[in-house]
């Protein structure tokens, strides 16, 4: 049977190209992100994530001219990047209301539907830096840290209404994401270029990363198999490495991760 999905943050990114690998599946698809997208095969609604009352009247709205809301995938998300010492708290902040507070509201949203209904899938998506904490990228880890705990304990709480909820994990993925983080080399004179030097590594790594569209088909798999494990992370060495960063030792972890985006 066809689903009724929404996914935020289908105008660009892996949200684009899980939308459409969806509808052209047959699903009804909407999109949740503020800016204007049009495309015959998804249905755009504007939305903020950010702004519970608005989210709120989307789900509503998708709920009242469907009868039912299938599966929710929260791919909606940006990064900042800079030493913590340099980086503004109302950046910080915006970093987690995005993120994870984004996602909290239109999960929040959703799930009455779907305890009325009986049934219901969250997909939450996070990132390998949920594991792999990247200096640097100190509130960006954080806050995909937060959605994989919130992911699990929120998998116990609704999981005697039929609502499965798990969270994928992507590694390096050549989208615009890369274009569209929110930089500050602030301080790198302080730190002796490790700022800019891992950034810039970083970045190098996404533009040669995965194509958005294989991550999507994993994503969209995922989101319509029968049942779900509480996380996973897209590709075989994103998959190696997040058993590693569980299984190593927290100090071997940070000093491997700090070789690699600290020098």
């Amino acid at each position: 049977m066809n689903k009724v999905i929404i996914v935020t943050g289908a105008s660009s990114g892996i949200g684009k190209e899980t939308a459409f690998a969806l509808a052209e599946m047959g699903h009804r698809v909407y999109d949740f992100s503020r800016r204007d997208f049009a495309d015959e095969k998804i249905e755009h609604i504007k939305v903020d994530v950010t702004n519970e009352e608005n989210v709120i009247a989307a789900t509503k709205e998708v709920y009242e001219k469907e009868g039912r809301i299938d599966i929710v995938i929260n791919c909606a998300g940006y990064g900042i990047s800079g030493a913590v010492e340099f980086t503004e708290t109302s950046d910080a902040k915006r970093q987690f209301d995005v993120n994870f507070f984004g996602t909290v509201n239109v999960n929040k949203a959703v799930i009455p539907y779907m305890r009325k209904q009986k049934c219901g899938r969250i997909v939450n998506i996070s990132s390998v830096a949920a594991v792999a904490h990247i200096p640097f990228q100190t509130y960006y880890s954080a806050s995909k840290a937060a959605l994989e705990s919130y992911t699990n304990a929120l998998a116990n709480e609704v999981r005697a209404f039929n609502i499965s909820v798990t969270a994928i994990a992507p590694g390096d993925i050549c989208t615009d994401f890369t274009t569209a983080r929110q930089k500050s080399f602030d301080g790198d004179d302080v730190y002796e270029g490790r700022i800019l030097r891992s950034v810039s590594g970083m970045e190098k790594d996404e533009k040669n990363g995965m194509s958005p569209r294989k991550a999507a088909e994993y994503i969209a798999k995922i989101s319509l198999q029968k049942t779900v494990k509480p996380v996973y992370a897209i590709g075989a060495q994103y998959k190696l490495l997040s058993v590693l960063c569980k299984v190593f030792p927290c100090s071997i972890r940070n000093r491997i991760v700090g070789m690699l985006y600290a020098r």
